[in-house]
C-alpha cells in the first residue's frame, strides 16, 4: 500500500481518484510515500526517507523547500492552470472595483439606514461614485502564463486594448493568446501606454520587488496596478508613496498586510484568487493524477524541480533515476544497466537546471543488482523501480 499524507484539506474530487486497495490517505501518516499540500508551510518539516514526491494543489510553491527536496531526490509537483479561471475572474473583479467605485458606494449606502428618503439621498449624492468604463482603456499584462493569457483574452471582449509582455512565453501559451494582443517588447512599453497594469509572474529572485520606485515612475500617470500573483513582486512602499503623490490612481492586491490596510486607494482582497470550490477541485484532481502517475509509472508532469518526462511502458521492468545534471550521467546509467546483462527496451533522459531525470525500461524482472549499484552512484539522488 502506498501512503499519502495530507497537510491541508484536499477536495474529495481529487482524493477519490486514489484506489483504496492501493493507497492509504491520512493527515497523521508516518513513513509516507507522498505529500499533498495546499498552503501549509513545509520548510521546517523533517521528511522521512520514504518520501518520493510532494504535490502542491495550486501553482505557487513558496511553502515548500524546493532545494532541500531536490537534494533528497523528492519530486515537487504543482498544478499550473488548474486555478487560472478563478484568478482570471477575480482580476476582473479588481478591474471593475478600480474603474467603478461601487464598493465605496455600497459602504456609503450602508450608512443611510436612518435616512427617511434613501432614494432621494442616493440620487443627489451618487455622482460622488461615478467611475469610468473599461471599454477603450488599455490593459498591460506582465507575464503570459495560464492566468495572464486568460486575462488578456477576456479583456479584449471588454473592448480594452491589451499589451502583453513575456520574453519567456512558451509555444503552447502563444497558441492560446489572441493575435489582437499587442506584443510589448519591453516593460517600459507597458508602463507608458497602459491605464491598468496586471502582474502575473512567479515570485523568485529575479521578480522580487520588480515593481519598484523606478517602475512606478515610468507608469502612465493615474494608472492602476493590480497584483494577483504574489505579494513580494511589488515594492509596497514605492506603490504607497506613488499613490500619495497621485502618480498612481490605485493599487488592487490579493495579498493584504498591515502596511496596506487603510491606505487610501488601496483595495485589499483577502487572498481569494484560487478560493473557489471549482478551483480547489481542479487543483486536487490534477495533483492526485500527477502523484499517481509518478508513484505507479515514474512519469513526471508539472514538476518544479524536474522537466516533464513521460514515457509509455515497455519491457518488463522500469528504473527511474533522479540525479544531478552533470556530464556522463546518462552514459553511466546505461553502462550499469548493460553491464548487468539487461537489455534496454526504451530510455529517456531530460534535464532542468541542476537536475535531470532518466527512465530506463528493461526486458527483465531481475533488476536488484543494478538498482543497488545505481543507488551507490554519488550523483544519483533517488532510484525508483516499477
Amino acid at each position: 500500500m502506498k501512503k499519502i499524507k495530507l497537510y491541508n484539506k484536499i477536495s474529495h474530487k481529487g482524493l477519490d481518484l486514489f484506489p483504496l486497495d492501493q493507497y492509504e490517505i491520512f493527515e497523521d501518516m508516518k513513513d509516507e510515500d507522498a505529500i499533498l499540500v495546499r498552503s501549509a508551510k513545509l520548510h521546517d518539516v523533517v521528511f522521512p526517507k520514504t518520501l518520493k514526491a510532494i504535490a502542491r494543489a495550486g501553482a505557487g510553491t513558496n511553502n515548500i523547500p524546493i532545494d532541500a527536496c531536490s537534494e533528497q531526490g523528492i519530486v515537487v509537483f504543482n498544478t499550473p492552470g488548474a486555478n487560472a479561471n478563478a484568478v482570471k475572474e477575480l482580476v476582473f473583479a479588481g478591474l471593475l472595483l478600480a474603474s467603478r467605485p461601487s464598493f465605496e458606494g455600497m459602504n456609503w449606502v450602508s450608512s443611510l439606514s436612518k435616512e427617511e428618503d434613501v432614494a432621494a439621498k442616493v440620487e443627489k449624492e451618487k455622482s460622488r461614485f461615478a467611475g469610468h468604463e473599461l471599454q477603450g482603456k488599455t490593459l498591460g499584462i506582465i507575464g503570459l502564463g495560464a492566468i495572464g493569457i486568460k486575462v488578456a483574452n477576456l479583456a479584449l471582449h471588454f473592448g480594452m486594448e491589451v499589451y502583453g509582455y513575456d520574453p519567456y512565453i512558451s509555444v503552447h501559451a502563444a497558441w492560446n493568446l489572441s493575435r489582437d494582443v499587442h506584443h510589448a517588447k519591453s516593460l517600459d512599453e507597458v508602463y507608458k501606454n497602459c491605464d491598468f497594469i496586471s502582474v502575473h509572474v512567479p515570485l523568485n529572485d529575479k521578480t522580487r520587488n520588480m515593481i519598484d520606485v523606478e517602475a512606478v515612475m515610468h507608469m502612465k500617470k493615474n494608472a492602476y496596478l493590480l497584483n494577483f500573483a504574489r505579494g513580494g513582486i511589488v515594492d509596497e512602499k514605492a506603490v504607497c508613496d506613488a499613490l500619495a503623490k497621485e502618480q498612481l490612481q490605485g493599487y488592487i492586491t490579493d495579498f493584504p498586510n498591515a502596511s496596506l490596510i487603510g491606505v487610501p486607494h488601496v483595495y485589499c482582497i483577502p487572498h481569494l484568487g484560487a478560493s473557489t470550490e471549482e478551483s480547489e477541485e481542479n487543483c486536487a484532481i490534477m495533483a492526485v493524477q500527477q502523484i499517481r502517475d509518478y508513484l505507479e509509472n515514474g512519469n513526471v508532469t508539472n514538476a518544479v524541480n524536474l522537466p516533464n518526462v513521460v514515457m509509455e511502458r515497455s519491457g518488463k521492468s522500469r528504473i527511474a533515476c533522479f540525479h544531478r545534471n552533470v556530464p556522463s550521467m546518462l552514459a553511466k546509467i546505461s553502462n550499469m544497466v548493460s553491464d548487468a546483462g539487461l537489455n534496454i527496451a526504451n530510455m529517456i533522459n531530460k534535464s532542468k537546471g541542476e537536475y535531470a531525470y532518466t527512465i530506463v525500461d528493461v526486458d527483465d524482472t531481475d533488476i536488484h543488482e543494478v538498482v543497488h549499484k545505481l543507488k551507490k552512484e554519488e550523483n544519483i539522488l533517488h532510484v525508483e523501480t516499477y
